[in-house]
């Protein structure tokens, strides 16, 4: 599919709060077919995700451990986490400090999936994502690890309020620039 096309289906599917906010700006080699271009998702103007780019407003992280001391990265614990540290610790380790531990576990996984969301973010073909979102459900769209599929879903005009209301838990989870584009859409509610 040609890239106006493309752009055309995709805007035909946001919601009526982000027309003309949100914007998909794509450039293309037409003399190296090879090499896949760079996208840009643009709001209000702003450059807010150039997928081969680190400058842009959201923060990418680097490194594992840049992630576990991020302080605005609140990950929510339940009580089955805490009680299989307690199993596996045979319960000689005190309270507060299972809470440490599953905390400490569960960002680890957090961090791992996050970096490697990110770099198969920059790895990727806009075009190849954007496609794949047109033809999948909006379920999928919003369940897939994919940073990108999360964000075109979130910005669906068939993604609604009451959707978009009980997501709040599993934003937390997700990728910065997902986050931005949640918080952006809870702004249009």
């Amino acid at each position: 599919m040609a890239w106006s096309k493309l752009k055309q289906n995709l805007e035909s599917f946001l919601c009526p709060a982000l027309y003309g906010r949100v914007e998909y700006l794509a450039t293309s080699y037409r003399y190296l077919p090879d090499k896949a271009g760079l996208c840009y998702i643009a709001v209000d103007k702003k450059n807010v995700l150039n997928m081969s780019d680190i400058t842009t407003l959201i923060r990418w992280y680097q490194t594992e451990l840049e992630i576990k001391n991020d302080s605005d990265i609140q990950i929510p614990i339940n009580n089955e986490e805490i009680e299989a540290v307690r199993k596996e610790t045979k319960g000689i380790v005190p309270e507060d400090r299972l809470q440490v531990i599953a905390r400490s576990r569960k960002l680890s996984e957090y961090a791992k999936e996050l970096l490697s969301a990110q770099s198969s973010l920059s790895k990727s073909n806009f075009i190849v994502v954007a496609n794949k979102f047109l033809s999948t459900s909006i379920e999928e769209s919003i369940e897939s690890n994919d940073i990108l599929l999360n964000i075109l879903a979130l910005v669906d005009r068939r993604v609604g309020k009451k959707r978009i209301l009980n997501m709040s838990e599993k934003m937390k989870l997700k990728h910065p620039i997902v986050q931005y584009f949640y918080e952006l859409r809870l702004s249009t509610l």
